[in-house]
């Protein structure tokens, strides 16, 4: 792996950065989001930008992300139902919020930006998938779940239709869905 070059980031040059894309992403939507627009807000230049992020696309997830962290807690109850029940609906309380309005946003762009795609399937989804797997592996190895459990097909049988909800039909997402959800889909992924 290659050495990165130059001085370390500056924390508050960083925070200062990653403030202002996310107050310019919720102002103004991620198409009226410019990298100068980003540098004139935080006052640093626009190769301080670019030296540390590749294109529009990161340092704008990187802000919305950094902005939206707490919101999106991991449980640790005990139990592989409770925790993902948790982490779904914690997961669609925020896709409808007004800052989950933005994630709809970032999808739509990224099918015409493939550096935001990247950058949401990167530093927001992937972390998401990993979480789930995680709370999933636990259920098995506590026994709650199949030994022979398919985690990746798991986790889209549960997350996949809220985003279908959301993206596609537009159906109600609240906690009463999420909590059928997941009770059907444990039918099929629970230990007998």
């Amino acid at each position: 792996m290659e050495a990165k070059r130059g001085r370390p980031r500056n924390v508050e040059t960083q925070h200062a950065i990653l403030s202002a894309s996310y107050e310019l992403l919720l102002g103004d939507g991620f198409g009226s989001v410019t990298v100068e627009k980003i540098a004139d807000r935080a006052k640093v230049s626009k190769a301080t930008i670019y030296k540390w992020w590749p294109n529009k696309g990161a340092v704008v997830m990187d802000g919305f992300l950094a902005a939206a962290a707490a919101r999106l807690p991991v449980p640790e109850t005990g139990s592989a139902f409770d925790d993902i029940v948790i982490h779904a609906t914690n997961l669609v309380r925020f896709l409808t919020s007004r800052e989950g309005t933005i994630i709809r946003e970032l999808l739509g762009e990224g099918q015409f930006d493939s550096g935001l795609a990247d950058a949401y399937r990167t530093r927001y989804f992937q972390p998401r998938r990993l979480e789930a797997k995680s709370l999933l592996e636990k259920g098995v190895q506590r026994g709650e779940l199949k030994k022979d459990l398919d985690l990746e097909l798991s986790i889209d049988l549960i997350y996949g239709p809220i985003f279908y909800r959301l993206l596609v039909t537009g159906g109600a997402l609240d906690d009463s869905y999420v909590q059928h959800l997941v009770t059907n889909a444990f039918e099929g992924i629970k230990s007998k």
